[in-house]
């Protein structure tokens, strides 16, 4: 009886592989579960995935409910704190003419 419980606790949740790519909602939030899963390093981290992405697939809960569970498991390049905005590095013409005809230069010169 203490064996069956034992060999239950010990092996880590597998993935489930129940993607359906022709319901795009449903093919997103697999995708957003798959990459929190592959991610995530504790057995009951896992765990809660799977039973978020059941229970998105049986309609027990919504799409919303679904990624408020996960948003905590989720981190996107690394980093959990980005907030949505690029770094956009501007040049000016005359700077950016400068740079090119130096480069080009040298390069002419280099031969």
């Amino acid at each position: 009886m203490t064996e069956k419980s034992d060999n239950n606790e010990s092996s880590p949740p597998e993935k489930l592989l129940v993607d359906k790519p022709s319901d795009f909602q449903f093919h997103a939030a697999y995708v957003a579960y798959s990459n929190a899963f592959d991610n995530a390093t504790a057995p009951e981290t896992k765990k809660q995935l799977n039973e978020n992405i059941t229970a998105l697939q049986e309609n027990r809960i919504d799409y919303q409910t679904f990624y408020r569970n996960i948003g905590r498991y989720r981190t996107e390049d690394g980093s959990q704190h980005n907030y949505g905005r690029a770094m956009i590095k501007t040049q000016r013409k005359r700077e950016w003419r400068r740079k090119t005809q130096r480069h080009e230069r040298i390069e002419r010169h280099k031969k």
